[in-house]
């Protein structure tokens, strides 16, 4: 009995914490993304979590960042030479 609630509560654990992880590459990533650097936006996904996405999805973009020139996602395309 106390085996399996030991086994239990550390998958439970490591869910939470895979889900801060993630939560903290994103927030990372979007606030890169908008212009500020990638460690305002890790420095509030380590701090406050999904909150810390949250907050990024909010902050509006500076006007030469890439989400404003590229988009949320998009890396831009390559121009081909016509053959």
């Amino acid at each position: 009995m106390i085996i399996t609630a030991a086994i239990t509560e550390g998958a439970l654990v490591l869910f939470w914490m895979y889900l801060w992880l993630v939560s903290t590459i994103i927030a990372s990533y979007l606030s890169e993304r908008k212009g500020y650097g990638d460690r305002p936006g890790l420095a509030t996904g380590l701090i406050l979590s999904i909150i810390g996405t949250i907050i990024w999805l909010i902050i509006p973009a500076k006007a030469e960042s890439k989400w404003k020139t590229l988009g949320p996602v998009g890396r831009g395309q390559k121009k081909r030479a016509a053959a």
